[in-house]
């Protein structure tokens, strides 16, 4: 018992021993897992940093300004001037097509236009004194026409026309006795005659001569003006009797000639046709005193006061100058030759295709010779070219005009561009009911030969965060029924804690801690902590952060 009581203590001893290494092989123990935690995951250093969150979409590279030009007249193709793909400015001349019949059309509605407005013209002006003088003179002898058809022939006219009369009868009657003695032989008593009628009638052409000349006699009158009685009617009667007497005394010399020399067939014609023509001579003469003895008729009489008072008519026109209504009418036609005109150039002007703006051709649909009408160049504003997205209602509500986008290009995937959002169709397009908006993207000047329809891949910038604090998305863990979120946080000793944090905005890559932890700090990313992982699925800022760099 005593050997017991001994051994006692010692038997304590051994088992505090025993216990105190078995608590320190667990702390031991511990202390490993906790480090074999840590290390199963990436470490990283809590910081701050820039964050941008993106709503990505796709469409075309689209021109806001084209045309589909159409000739304006149908015609025959003369020229086309582009090719596909030809860059043209505004004005340029693409298609033109013949325009003769056009062209003479304007000229004439040209010399339309200049006579309409020279006839208003002279109309406005008023007439010249010239133009008055002539339009008096026309009077005044209309006048005197009328004046002289109803006094009547005058006395010395008469006798004057009766003895023309009877000269063209004493001369019928010579010629046909000249003409009668050519059939039977000639005597010295036929000689005799025709030297006597030769005689006769070169003394009647004396007197027809003096007679004429007596017409012809002026005087001074009480006034000093030069007064020639004979003249007129007087002196034209005279000067016919004085014509006459001389074909009588060329027949008497005729006929003695012929007598003298005998008688042959040449000479029977001509008697024969001198008696014809004294004979008509007869008749003038013969109508001539009926004329004047049955005075004016009343057709001419009528006539004659027509002519005067037209002649009055156009006087007192050019005195009174033109009416208003008249004026009105010249100018009325004036305007419609300025609107002739003016059709006519715009149809000649029709002709001609032209660019209205700057731009490639895309298309052209007409050839050189061919009729046609219609469509013939497509043509499209290069400049104009813009992203035209097709963004889903969901993402909508992030996107503002103003906001920058990253663009890439299927062609070019490697080389993004930024552009500008400057505009939101307000309309929505619904499609397998899908609903999306059309967003319009400006870009940035860059060296890219972009063409129109080409494929566009954007990713727009909905909010950005400058120098915030950063963790990557793989650090946060969710409790998604509590709706807390937490991160691992590593000790100085190694050993992991998990904390509580408040997030905020989040991109593909990177989570914003708004609370919970500081700069500086170590967590661990991808460890297993047996809770679901937050599931970031926007697109990745990489593009966008590089281009702002």
């Amino acid at each position: 018992m005593q050997k017991s009581r001994k051994r006692w203590p010692w038997l304590v001893l051994v088992l505090l021993l025993a216990a105190g290494a078995v608590v320190g092989g667990r702390a031991l123990k511990m202390r490993q897992a906790a480090a074999t935690d840590a290390s199963a995951g990436e470490v990283v250093t809590v910081s701050a940093g820039d964050l941008a969150a993106v709503a990505s979409s796709s469409g075309r590279l689209l021109a806001q300004r084209s045309a589909t030009l159409a000739l304006p007249l149908a015609g025959r193709v003369e020229a086309v001037y582009v090719r596909v793909g030809d860059l043209v400015r505004e004005g340029d001349l693409l298609v033109q097509t013949e325009s003769g019949a056009l062209q003479r059309a304007y000229r004439t509605a040209e010399q339309n236009l200049v006579i309409q407005q020279s006839t208003l013209a002279e109309m406005q002006t008023g007439a010249a004194p010239e133009e008055i003088a002539a339009a008096q003179a026309a009077v005044d002898s209309a006048q005197a026409q009328v004046d002289q058809l109803l006094a009547g022939p005058r006395p010395m006219e008469v006798a004057a026309a009766a003895a023309s009369l009877r000269a063209a009868e004493a001369s019928l009657t010579a010629s046909a006795r000249q003409r009668d003695q050519l059939v039977t032989a000639v005597g010295d008593s036929e000689l005799a005659a025709a030297q006597a009628q030769l005689i006769q009638a070169e003394l009647a052409w004396r007197q027809a001569r003096d007679a004429h000349d007596a017409t012809m006699r002026c005087f001074e009158g009480p006034t000093g003006e030069e007064v020639c009685p004979g003249l007129g009617r007087a002196e034209e009667q005279a000067r016919y009797g004085l014509a006459i007497a001389e074909k009588n005394l060329e027949a008497a010399q005729a006929q003695l000639e012929r007598l003298q020399a005998g008688p042959d067939a040449n000479q029977l014609a001509a008697a024969n046709a001198n008696v014809a023509a004294v004979s008509a001579q007869r008749d003038g003469a013969q109508a001539q005193v009926d004329l004047l003895l049955a005075g004016a008729t009343g057709s001419q009489i009528a006539a004659a006061r027509a002519q005067l008072a037209q002649a009055q008519a156009s006087l007192a026109a050019l005195r009174e100058g033109v009416s208003a209504e008249r004026l009105a009418i010249t100018q009325a036609q004036v305007e419609l030759a300025r609107i002739g005109l003016e059709d006519a150039l715009d149809n000649l002007t029709k002709t001609s295709l032209v660019a209205p703006f700057d731009g490639m051709v895309t298309a052209v649909y007409v050839s050189p010779g061919e009729l046609a009408s219609g469509p013939a160049v497509e043509l499209v504003d290069t400049d104009s070219l813009e992203v035209v997205l097709n963004v889903d209602e969901v993402d909508i509500g992030q996107i503002a005009v103003g906001q920058e986008a990253v663009v890439t290009l299927e062609t070019w995937p490697d080389q993004p561009v930024t552009g500008v959002v400057i505009s939101i169709a307000p309309k929505a397009q619904t499609a397998l009911e899908i609903v999306t908006y059309e967003v319009h993207l400006s870009l940035q000047p860059h060296d890219l030969p972009v063409l129109t329809g080409m494929t566009a891949n954007a990713e727009l910038v909905t909010a950005n965060r400058i120098g915030v604090l950063l963790v990557p998305n793989r650090a946060i863990i969710a409790d998604r029924q509590a709706g807390k979120y937490y991160v691992d946080r590593l000790a100085a000793d190694g050993a992991v804690e998990r904390v509580q944090v408040v997030i905020g905005l989040r991109d593909s890559r990177y989570t914003e801690i708004l609370n919970g932890i500081q700069e500086g700090e170590r967590v661990v990313v991808g460890g297993d902590q047996g809770q679901s992982l937050l599931d970031f699925g926007q697109g990745s800022p990489t593009g966008f952060r590089e281009l702002r760099r």
